[in-house]
């Protein structure tokens, strides 16, 4: 009964409370909102946001924290940094109660006469990994708006107008697709022009200490901070392949839907590492040696061009489900394997294109995609289309067993369907059709309109269909939904190549390793090691599965050894063709055991191979559009 009478009396006193949600009015707000943040503190992170709302009418009121974010696909607004909440009007201070069910809703009455909310509050910044993704550094700054800011709900966010202004460090210099304010120079603060809310929350800001501009064409911008002015030595040859990524990308798809667009690229491993696309611009963080090392090996270099394909693939064109008024209503994450399994397969065909990767490179990091697939058994009981609900099933935290569980696999097995698909075409129509001309009758509209389209299952499959006469929905549901040992391969198969192992890492292949800061041992024993001999990962039904190893556990010892990367991958290659088990000693806590790991297999390291003489049909997929 004490709840009953408590819920009575927090509707008696907030009558917001007690409304059902309701459909946004995709009408316009009544006034402009104004946001100002002071981004100056780089040594704590915490931004400090002053905001104004004008007001309706008098009566309950609510106002939403951005909950459900684009690009994140799932309610990853991070609420718990929200601090030191106060809303005044007229002079006095409002009570606010959050919402009992939706966490991220305040709701308030409004007084009679009040025209405008004064609103104030801090936004704590992760300062440690543990805490979330590190966004400020004593050189760079990652401000998202959507941390920053509150919005009347109620309202389409396409439908409230706001100004928006950042204090940043002095001398500092910032990079977004917003535009300042006509007579608004950079410098200690911007003023930018006056925007709809969705467009704002859609355009981040990088500002930094260590700042390089550099035009790329088609009105595309490459924007670089960095930990270290060293960082930003850029060669102009580097620059030119960055170029003709923009270059290609506008051949491919035909149009722009654009009229202007920013890379945001910061070369630290200060600040947390992102890759999120945006209409107008993209949030990149690759490693501060991204310029200095360019030879070391492609690193995260196929990121600008992910990021890049996204403007026309998941934001010009996005699922029907994702086509939402606010931040508030949950987004349909179901065709994800197109979002963002189509643009994956664009970003390596246009990395390649490009010189991003070279095309071995790209072959190499294809056949790592596919022999990762291949392995994963759990694909035999969960389908593809079901992983697109991941990001708000495990939200990316950590999983014990990935092999057995899937992740976020819509990624890479969405890229060889769509390897499959252009392999298909090609033969279909003797080498005329491909998914080249996917792209452009189904991305391409007109020139400089970014105005969002949705698009169905149905639309994907009619425009296949239109290229060559087959049971395109077919093929496709039953790749999105069947349960298979084996990864589809048909794209690559069909495309010339073969999947095949060798006990040689590709470059590309151990340049992932050092990336990753681990060893790679997935396709002989079955696990991977980080450092200090630490087993990060162990593949399912593998050797070192079977034999009951599990991650976190230590390796000490191999074959009576200490552990180092030279002593077990020597023991692996000792043992094949034998029947000796490779005997580990492994740490577990306060436990210590030995294990023997049944292989006499070798090592063993994914490439592909080429099946037939000439161009095949990936060959003609990776070739630069003139």
């Amino acid at each position: 009964m004490r709840t009953i009478i408590s819920g009575l009396l927090l509707t008696a006193t907030f009558p917001a409370l007690a409304q059902t949600a309701a459909v946004p009015r995709d009408t316009p707000y009544p006034g402009t909102m104004t946001l100002n943040v002071d981004a100056t503190d780089t040594d704590q992170g915490i931004f400090r946001v002053t905001q104004t709302i004008p007001v309706a009418a008098a009566g309950p009121m609510t106002l939403n924290f951005p909950k459900w974010l684009p690009g994140n696909h799932a309610a990853r607004g991070q609420i718990e940094k929200l601090a030191g909440l106060v809303i005044r009007a007229g002079g006095r201070t409002l009570d606010w109660k959050r919402d009992p069910v939706d966490v991220y809703a305040f709701h308030i009455n409004v007084p009679e006469g009040v025209r405008q909310l004064d609103i104030a509050f801090q936004f704590l910044s992760a300062t440690e990994a543990d805490q979330g993704r590190v966004v400020v550094s004593p050189e760079i700054i990652d401000l998202q708006w959507q941390s920053v800011s509150l919005y009347p709900a109620g309202w389409a966010t396409r439908q409230i107008p706001v100004s928006a202004s950042v204090a940043l460090p002095s001398g500092w210099r910032a990079a977004t697709a917003l535009r300042p304010q006509i007579g608004s120079a950079a410098g200690a603060r911007i003023a930018y022009a006056t925007v709809d809310y969705e467009t704002l929350v859609d355009s981040p800001v990088f500002a930094g200490k260590y700042f390089r501009a550099e035009p790329l064409g088609h009105n595309v911008t490459l924007n670089m901070v960095a930990d270290e002015a060293k960082y930003l030595a850029a060669t102009p040859a580097q620059i030119e392949v960055h170029r003709r990524l923009v270059d290609q990308a506008v051949k491919l798809f035909g149009t722009r839907p654009f009229d202007h667009y920013d890379l945001l690229l910061g070369l630290t491993d200060r600040i947390g590492s992102i890759g999120l696309e945006h209409h107008r611009s993209s949030e990149n963080v690759a490693n501060p040696e991204y310029f200095t090392e360019w030879a070391s090996g492609p690193g995260r270099r196929n990121l600008l061009a992910h990021e890049l394909s996204h403007s026309w693939v998941g934001k010009y064109r996005r699922p029907a489900g994702q086509m939402v008024l606010d931040f508030a209503t949950p987004l349909e994450n179901d065709l994800l394997w197109v979002y963002e399994g189509q643009d994956q397969f664009w970003g390596y065909v246009l990395g390649a294109r490009s010189g991003l990767f070279t095309k071995a490179e790209t072959l190499d990091a294809l056949a790592s995609i596919a022999a990762s697939l291949e392995i994963r058994r759990a694909r035999e009981w969960r389908d593809l289309e079901d992983t697109t609900y991941d990001p708000i099933i495990s939200a990316r935290r950590p999983k014990g067993w990935v092999s057995y569980q899937r992740s976020e696999d819509y990624y890479n097995e969405g890229l060889l369907i769509w390897l499959e698909a252009d392999a298909m075409l090609r033969a279909q129509t003797g080498g005329a059709k491909g998914m080249d001309d996917f792209a452009l009758a189904f991305f391409s509209g007109p020139e400089g309109d970014s105005r969002a389209r949705g698009f169905t299952f149905e639309d994907v499959a009619a425009t296949l269909r239109t290229l060559s006469p087959y049971d395109w929905a077919g093929f496709l549901v039953r790749r999105t939904t069947e349960k298979a040992a084996g990864a589809p391969l048909g794209g690559i198969t069909q495309g010339g190549y073969r999947l095949v192992y060798s006990n040689e890492p590709t470059p590309f292949f151990r340049d992932k390793e050092k990336r990753a800061e681990e060893q790679d041992l997935s396709f002989s024993i079955g696990l991977t090691i980080g450092k200090a001999g630490k087993v990060n990962t162990v593949i399912w039904d593998s050797p070192a599965f079977n034999a009951g190893l599990t991650s976190a556990a230590q390796i000490i010892a191999v074959n009576g050894q200490v552990y180092s990367e030279t002593v077990i991958a020597e023991a692996i290659s000792a043992a094949k063709g034998g029947s000796d088990p490779i005997r580990l000693i492994v740490k577990s806590g306060n436990r210590v055991r030995e294990i023997a790991i049944a292989w006499n297999g070798g090592l063993r390291y994914p490439r592909l191979e080429k099946t037939g003489t000439g161009d095949s049909s990936l060959d003609v997929l990776l070739r630069p559009r003139s």
